[in-house]
């Protein structure tokens, strides 16, 4: 359980922060780097949701599943696999996690018409923000990509990050009148 009563600890003046484990990082080390774009990531959810509380519970619902998964797939990032006994099962992704961004996934494309081009970011202001919670998860799936290829990490969890950007394209143009409104790519339109 998290109890945060001060909020303040100093602890990082030296430019550390410390891990699950208890291991002291630099701020700007990869793995530090990782989970910090993955919580970047929950932010830009948050200003999608300013546009969809109340009035597309469908939506919002999906998201608010999101959001609590990005604080564990935090968690499960800022807890590197370890011989240590820590005290306490570490919080990993699962692949129950990544079917449900699938089903999500299927369920709002079903009734999308395929696109004959690629989409431009904007449309509504909740399908415009989907774009940039699209493209901050692409860089955290990039940093995990790079993340793994240096420490072990889960695979659940570069999974779980693959689907989400595809899930917050299908839900940018389920917003944009499930595509009607979609702003489309015209190659060499200003030449």
């Amino acid at each position: 359980m998290v109890v945060l009563n001060k909020i303040y600890t100093k602890t990082g003046d030296d430019g550390t922060t410390a891990l699950g484990t208890g291991e002291r990082r630099p701020k700007n080390d990869l793995r530090v780097e990782t989970y910090g774009t993955v919580d970047e990531t929950n932010s830009v959810v948050g200003l999608v949701r300013l546009h969809t509380t109340g009035h597309l519970h469908e939506v919002d619902a999906v998201l608010n599943r999101v959001q609590n998964d990005l604080f564990d797939l935090g968690a499960d990032l800022a807890t590197p696999e370890s011989d240590k006994d820590l005290g306490y099962e570490p919080l990993r992704m699962t692949p129950q996690q990544v079917n449900a961004l699938e089903e999500a996934i299927d369920t709002f494309n079903a009734d999308l018409e395929p696109l004959r081009s690629f989409v431009l970011p904007g449309g509504s202001a909740a399908s415009a923000h989907l774009h940039l919670a699209r493209t901050v998860a692409r860089r955290a799936e990039r940093l995990m990509v790079h993340l793994s290829e240096v420490e072990k990490i889960n695979s659940c969890a570069v999974q779980y990050m693959n689907r989400l950007s595809d899930l917050f394209f299908v839900l940018s143009r389920f917003l944009n009148a499930k595509g009607e409104d979609d702003v489309l790519w015209v190659p060499g339109k200003n030449r």
